[in-house]
């Protein structure tokens, strides 16, 4: 069983929601799960600055990350988007299971 999670930054939760839903109907995803929003500090063209931001964590098999990788960031607002891989060492087993047959 290989299901990683994929970390991801938005402007806001109408466009997380948004991408996660086109996500999970393309069956790229299983699900993803919506955070509350963050306070983001970053360097950016040179200069920091802040941001308040909604983080999302998408679940998925390691097979289609490359696929949901490019896919996000195809529909995400920004121009160099956050999108990050956290692979899981342990997974319920039923868990994992419902992943890899939710997607593809």
């Amino acid at each position: 069983m290989s299901v990683v999670s994929v970390y991801v930054i938005f402007a806001n939760a109408d466009e997380a929601e948004s991408v996660g839903r086109t996500i999970v109907e393309e069956r790229l995803a299983a699900c993803v799960n919506i955070l509350g929003p963050v306070r983001s500090i970053y360097r950016w063209q040179g200069a920091a600055k802040s941001a308040d931001e909604v983080a999302a964590i998408f679940k998925t098999a390691y097979a289609m990350t490359d696929r949901l990788i490019a896919r996000i960031a195809d529909l995400h607002s920004y121009d160099v988007p956050c999108i990050a891989t956290w692979p899981i060492d342990k997974i319920l087993a039923a868990y994992g299971d419902w992943v890899e047959e939710s997607v593809g």
